[in-house]
Protein backbone atom coordinates (compact mmCIF):
# COMPACT_ATOMS: atom_id res chain seq x y z
CA UNK A 1 0.00 0.00 0.00
CA UNK A 2 0.96 3.50 -0.88
CA UNK A 3 2.17 5.85 1.75
CA UNK A 4 0.59 9.37 1.52
CA UNK A 5 1.85 12.76 3.26
CA UNK A 6 -1.60 12.85 6.17
CA UNK A 7 -2.76 16.09 8.06
CA UNK A 8 -3.60 14.83 11.58
CA UNK A 9 -5.78 16.97 14.09
CA UNK A 10 -6.30 16.20 17.26
CA UNK A 11 -8.63 18.34 19.94
CA UNK A 12 -7.17 16.60 23.65
CA UNK A 13 -10.19 17.91 26.26
CA UNK A 14 -8.84 17.63 29.85
CA UNK A 15 -5.38 17.92 28.19
CA UNK A 16 -3.38 17.86 31.68
CA UNK A 17 -4.77 14.28 32.62
CA UNK A 18 -4.31 12.94 29.39
CA UNK A 19 -1.49 14.17 27.60
CA UNK A 20 0.39 10.93 29.14
CA UNK A 21 -1.91 8.89 27.38
CA UNK A 22 -1.87 10.50 24.26
CA UNK A 23 1.95 10.69 25.09
CA UNK A 24 2.06 7.40 24.34
CA UNK A 25 0.16 6.82 20.97
CA UNK A 26 1.68 9.24 19.51
CA UNK A 27 5.15 7.65 20.53
CA UNK A 28 4.08 3.92 19.00
CA UNK A 29 3.20 5.81 15.79
CA UNK A 30 6.31 8.20 15.85
CA UNK A 31 8.69 6.62 12.72
CA UNK A 32 5.82 7.82 11.02
CA UNK A 33 5.20 11.30 12.02
CA UNK A 34 7.11 13.95 9.80
CA UNK A 35 5.89 16.88 12.24
CA UNK A 36 4.39 17.87 15.28
CA UNK A 37 2.48 20.99 16.57
CA UNK A 38 0.43 21.39 19.57
CA UNK A 39 -1.18 24.57 21.25
CA UNK A 40 -2.37 24.36 24.74
CA UNK A 41 -5.64 26.21 25.63
CA UNK A 42 -5.08 26.55 29.21
CA UNK A 43 -8.46 28.59 29.92
CA UNK A 44 -10.57 25.70 28.34
CA UNK A 45 -8.09 22.80 29.52
CA UNK A 46 -8.08 21.64 26.26
CA UNK A 47 -5.19 21.61 23.36
CA UNK A 48 -4.77 20.93 19.75
CA UNK A 49 -2.10 19.25 18.45
CA UNK A 50 -1.38 18.75 14.36
CA UNK A 51 0.64 16.23 12.94
CA UNK A 52 1.85 15.63 9.53
CA UNK A 53 2.52 12.03 8.70
CA UNK A 54 3.89 9.63 5.84
CA UNK A 55 1.00 6.62 5.96
CA UNK A 56 -0.86 4.10 4.25
CA UNK A 57 -4.52 4.21 4.87
CA UNK A 58 -3.95 1.44 7.37
CA UNK A 59 -1.32 2.89 9.50
CA UNK A 60 -3.37 6.41 9.61
CA UNK A 61 -6.74 4.87 10.71
CA UNK A 62 -4.68 2.63 13.32
CA UNK A 63 -3.38 5.86 14.78
CA UNK A 64 -6.73 7.44 14.44
CA UNK A 65 -8.29 4.27 16.73
CA UNK A 66 -6.15 4.53 19.10
CA UNK A 67 -6.50 8.35 19.90
CA UNK A 68 -10.47 8.38 19.43
CA UNK A 69 -10.54 5.36 21.75
CA UNK A 70 -8.96 8.13 24.64
CA UNK A 71 -12.27 9.66 26.16
CA UNK A 72 -12.34 13.47 25.72
CA UNK A 73 -10.17 13.11 22.54
CA UNK A 74 -11.18 13.75 18.84
CA UNK A 75 -9.39 13.54 15.76
CA UNK A 76 -9.78 14.20 11.68
CA UNK A 77 -7.46 13.51 9.25
CA UNK A 78 -7.12 14.31 5.95
CA UNK A 79 -4.89 12.31 3.49
CA UNK A 80 -3.21 14.38 0.81
CA UNK A 81 -2.86 11.39 -1.90
CA UNK A 82 -1.38 11.83 -5.71
CA UNK A 83 -5.04 10.38 -7.24
CA UNK A 84 -7.53 11.72 -4.13
CA UNK A 85 -7.69 13.70 -0.76
CA UNK A 86 -9.95 11.36 1.50
CA UNK A 87 -11.12 13.14 4.75
CA UNK A 88 -11.71 10.67 7.81
CA UNK A 89 -12.74 11.05 11.41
Amino acid sequence: MAKDICVVGILVDGRAEKAPEVQQVLTRHGSRILSRSGIPDPSRRRGIITLTMEADDDERRMLEQELQQIQGVVVKSVALGPSLTQVSG
